[in-house]
Parts: structure tokens; C-alpha cells; sequence
């Protein structure tokens, strides 16, 4: 499955803007990742593109959340395993172990806070966000509160210490800030 056919997938089942810019996010942060850690940006990216799909049909059965999207991507064999199991990983339905799952599991939060600090910002620019400020909001337990704070400080599974994943996050959704509208 290449990027374009997985955004169209995306766009065929999710509806919402503010998911699809928070699913590009995922994807932009991983991609990042993945150059960082030497892996492949294209695989890695599929997994952020792909970790929400079945959101809009499990909002309100969250126990359900990634099985239906493993179902649906049953019908692309280039989509393996691993990238499924990171996809379930990220919902805490099954355990990570690789560090596709862990990059995944500490990303899809982190969007979440940056696009909450970014807001906040007088600039309401990811090129005026400072790190520093984002590791401030990250302190404040009752900003973006949703943006759980145990799954972003896992990003120590990465090897990574939170300034330094968020320094990589950061990167990673100021390369699509156009998109973003930020």
C-alpha cells in the first residue's frame, strides 16, 4: 500500500478535520522517527497514517478500536504484521515489543499536546513553538488533559529522553505545518 491509496482509505472513513490533521500528524512524527532511528519512513508512516482508520465506527465502543481496522486491512498483504500490531499496540490491546510499537504508542498522545500548546501560542505557529514550552504544558497535568502523559513518557522505551522526543515530534509536525494549518 503506498501513502496515496492509505490517505484516500483514511478520507473514505474518517470525516472529521481535526482527526485527519491529527492522524497526518501521527503519520509526520513517525515518519521523523523512523529517519532517526534508521528504519523505513514509508513503513513507519503507513502505521501513523493507519492507526485511527476505525476511529469514527469505535468512538463509542473503544474495546472494539483497531480490530476493525486489522479486519479491513487483511484485504493489503503489503500491510504486516508488525505495522498491525503496532496499530493494536497504540490502543493498548496488545503489548508493545518493537520499537515501531513504542514510537506509536508515545506518538499518537504527543500530537495531541502539541496541537493543544501550539494553539495556545500567541503565534498559533509550529515555527514559533519552543520545545521548552511544550515540556511546561507537559508538566501541567491540567492542560490537554486528555494527552496522556504516561504513554508520551514511554518514549524512554525509544532510548529517547522526553526533551528529545519532543524535539523529534516537533520536527516531524513542523514538516507539515501547511497541512496542519499552523
Amino acid at each position: 500500500m503506498d501513502r496515496d491509496t492509505a490517505y484516500q482509505l483514511v478520507c473514505e472513513k474518517i470525516t472529521q478535520d481535526n482527526l485527519i490533521k491529527h492522524i497526518i500528524s501521527v503519520e509526520a512524527v513517525m515518519r521523523r522517527l523512523a529517519t532517526q532511528f534508521r528504519e523505513d519512513p514509508e513503513r513507519w508512516g503507513l502505521v501513523g497514517l493507519l492507526h485511527d482508520l476505525d476511529y469514527a465506527e469505535t468512538v463509542d465502543t473503544p474495546e472494539r478500536h483497531t480490530f476493525l481496522t486489522k479486519e479491513w486491512l487483511t484485504a493489503y498483504p503489503e500491510i504486516d504484521p508488525d505495522m498491525v500490531h503496532a496499530i493494536q499496540a497504540h490502543a493498548e490491546h496488545v503489548v508493545c515489543q518493537s520499537q515501531m510499537d513504542w514510537a506509536i504508542y508515545a506518538t499518537d498522545p504527543t500530537t495531541g499536546l502539541i496541537t493543544a500548546a501550539v494553539l495556545m501560542h500567541p503565534s498559533k505557529k509550529l515555527e514559533q513553538l519552543e520545545v521548552k514550552s511544550i515540556l511546561k504544558r507537559f508538566k501541567d497535568k491540567r492542560f490537554a488533559v486528555g494527552a496522556r502523559r504516561d504513554a508520551i513518557a514511554k518514549c524512554d522505551q525509544l532510548g529517547l529522553t522526553l526533551e528529545e522526543f519532543m524535539t523529534l515530534a516537533l520536527d516531524g509536525m513542523r514538516s507539515i505545518a501547511v497541512e496542519l494549518g499552523f
